[in-house]
Formats: C-alpha cells, sequence, structure tokens
C-alpha cells in the first residue's frame, strides 16, 4: 500500500529500484549467468562486471539468486527463475543422503558435502519464493522435505540447532550459531506463507526463544554472533536490524515474547555504538563493551539498517541514510561490496549472493 513521505526520499527509493531494475538485474540474468551449468557466478569484477576465476558454486549463491528472480516481474525473469530451480536440485540436491551438498567445482563435481544449516534455511527461503511465483508443486515439495530434514537433523534435543553436519548426518562438525538460526527464521516466515502456517508459526516460537536463552546479551540486549559466555564473542549491529525486522514482520507469532520485547534496546545499542553520525555507515561488529572490532562497512549491513528504519517509520533519517548509501555503495555498474573504516573500497568483487540483500532491502521500502 501507498503512503506518503518526504519528497526527497520517493525520490531515492525510485532511484534506487531503477538502478536495481536497470542494471543488477540485467547483469546476473546475463554475464554474471553461467549457461552451461544454468548457475549465477560465485562473483564478477567491481570495475568490468566481468566473472572472475570460477573455483566453485555454492548452493546458497544459487538459492538467494532464485529468491531475487522469482520476485522480479516479467516472464524473462520467471523463466532465469525457473532454469536456476531446475539447477538448485540437479546439482546440489543430496541424493544418497538427503539433504543439500555446499559446494559443486567448475564442473558440477561434488566439491564439499557438508550439510550446512545456512545452506538449507535458504533453499527453504527460495523455495517458498519460488512456489509463490510459479505455483510448481516440486518447489513445495522441496521447501517442505527440507524444512524437515533441519528439525530432524540440525535440532538438539535442547532445542538449538548444529551449524554444520557431517554429510551423513552422522557428525556433528559445528555447534550453534546465529546466523544460521536467523536465516532459519526468514526461511521459515516465507514458508509459512505459502504452506502449513501453523506448524510453522509453533516451530518458529520455540527458534525465538531458543535464541533469546541463547544469544541474548543481557547487558546490551543484543544477539551475540556465538553463544553467549562463549570467549571473544561479538556483536554484528547489522544482525540486530535484520533481526528486528524479521520479528516486526509478524507480530502475531512473536507475541509476547523475549526477544521481540527486548531487541528494540539491543537495535538502539548497536545503533549508538556502530553507525557512524556523519555518513550513517553501518560498522561490521562490536566488541561486547561496544568498542568497535572490525569499522569495515559490508553493504548488506547498510542494507539491514535501512530496513530497521524503514520498519521504525524514521523517514527523515532513512531518506539520509539511503542517499548516503546510494552515493557510497551503488556505482553505475553495479555496487561496492565493502568499505574500510576510511571509506575506501575493501573489496574489489561483487558476489552473487550480495543481490539478495539489496532485493529484501527495496520490497521492504515504502511504496511511493
Amino acid at each position: 500500500m501507498a503512503i506518503s513521505v518526504p519528497t526527497d526520499l520517493a525520490r531515492t527509493v525510485q532511484a534506487l529500484r531503477q538502478h536495481f531494475n536497470d542494471v543488477i538485474l540485467p547483469l546476473w540474468a546475463g554475464r554474471g549467468f553461467n549457461e552451461r551449468m544454468d548457475l549465477p557466478y560465485e562473483a564478477l569484477a567491481g570495475d568490468t562486471g566481468l566473472p572472475l576465476p570460477v573455483q566453485r558454486y555454492r548452493a546458497m549463491a544459487c538459492a538467494r539468486q532464485l529468491y531475487v528472480y522469482a520476485c522480479a516481474p516479467g516472464a524473462a525473469y520467471a523463466h532465469h527463475a525457473d532454469r536456476l530451480f531446475d539447477a538448485l536440485l540437479r546439482h546440489f540436491r543430496d541424493d544418497v543422503h538427503g539433504g543439500w551438498r555446499y559446494s559443486i567445482d567448475v564442473e558440477g563435481l561434488p566439491l564439499d558435502d557438508a550439510q550446512d544449516l545456512y545452506t538449507h534455511a535458504f533453499v527453504v527461503f527460495a523455495c517458498a519464493a519460488y512456489f509463490e511465483r510459479s505455483h510448481r508443486a516440486e518447489a513445495r515439495q522441496a521447501m517442505l522435505q527440507t524444512a524437515q530434514q533441519i528439525e530432524a537433523r540440525f535440532r538438539r534435543e535442547d532445542g538449538r540447532y548444529h551449524a554444520s553436519m557431517s554429510a551423513d548426518w552422522q557428525q556433528a562438525l559445528a555447534g550453534p550459531a546465529q546466523n544460521p538460526v536467523m536465516h532459519l527464521t526468514e526461511a521459515y516466515l516465507a514458508a509459512s506463507r505459502v504452506a502449513e502456517p501453523a506448524w510453522f508459526a509453533q516451530t518458529l516460537r520455540g527458534l525465538a526463544q531458543s535464541v533469546a536463552d541463547t544469544f541474548l546479551h543481557a547487558p546490551t540486549l543484543c544477539i551475540t554472533e556465538a553463544p553467549s559466555g562463549q570467549a571473544d564473542n561479538h556483536i554484528e549491529p547489522g544482525h540486530q536490524f535484520e533481526w528486528f525486522v524479521l520479528l516486526n514482520s509478524a507480530p502475531a507469532v512473536f507475541a509476547d515474547l523475549e526477544l521481540p520485547l527486548m531487541l528494540p534496546r539491543g537495535c538502539a545499542w548497536a545503533r549508538e555504538q556502530g553507525v557512524a553520525v556523519r555518513t550513517a555507515g553501518v560498522c561490521a561488529a562490536l566488541y561486547e563493551d561496544g568498542r568497535i572490532k572490525d569499522p569495515t562497512e559490508r553493504i548488506w549491513a547498510q542494507a539491514e539498517y535501512a530496513r530497521y528504519l524503514a520498519a521504525s517509520g524514521e523517514w527523515a533519517e532513512l531518506t539520509r541514510q539511503l542517499q548516503q548509501f546510494q552515493s557510497r555503495f551503488l556505482h553505475p555498474g553495479g555496487w561496492r561490496e565493502c568499505l574500510d573504516g576510511s571509506g575506501r573500497l575493501a573489496r574489489a568483487d561483487m558476489p552473487s549472493s550480495t543481490p539478495y540483500h539489496l532485493a529484501t532491502c527495496y520490497a521492504a521500502l515504502p511504496t511511493v
């Protein structure tokens, strides 16, 4: 629904969406797409937009691109989403053990067969969006089967989730971590809109309470990256904003739980400590005492801050932040992935996983 916003904000939002439609979508459906493999290249050169030498293809990157084109308008992009979905199943589905392999090599042979929760979450997320677009039964089936595998294989008896399992599911390779569970929340919210809403809502409530019990840092009310009390833990401001948007998107699902009640104060702390006053740039990581651990400004964190400001209805600050974002991170051929603490380019490539962040950000901005 269109709402009334300041003129400067309306113009900026329109320009950002036009850049995405005119530059980003054609780029990754064109020179960013390997026609032989039916997969996106892992990264393009930031200056030329040409593919960088291929070392691997990841299921997660394919799934993120599937989401982007499942949401993009027009028959050509719908066909591109078809190709990505078919390639996801063909290259990455583990028909021996079930689940999804992490990556394949340049010839399409298995490279890393680990069962990765982050990857599985994005398969659920992308299949939900693709089913909504295509109504293909295979997409709904893949989404629900993957969710069942997640609950049966990754979830521990204490309600937490292993971040990684061996290919045969017999060994835990990595214990609980915040980031995969956040994207699992995102995935289950998307899935609940197309299938089994009651089951997903119940699972999401348990997941959110587990996150509060495991990752909520009492002094700051922020969500840490590793379980509370773990040595060398840290806080990523971008993830606070991302969690806020997810919880805010489904108030009925998360009603009366600890996490949505506490997190607004955590976001305020992260904003105070981790967002630059002059540029509105979001730093990568903070120590738990508020000192900056990593001053790098990654484009995804800027996108999540914009979503947070939009969800909060802070139009004046959103206008300023988006204008800074546009001038500092976007260029006529694409985007700048990372800036260092002084605002200089810190990473020269454009990963195939980044358009997902731009797409979710722009979708959350007001329709004007």
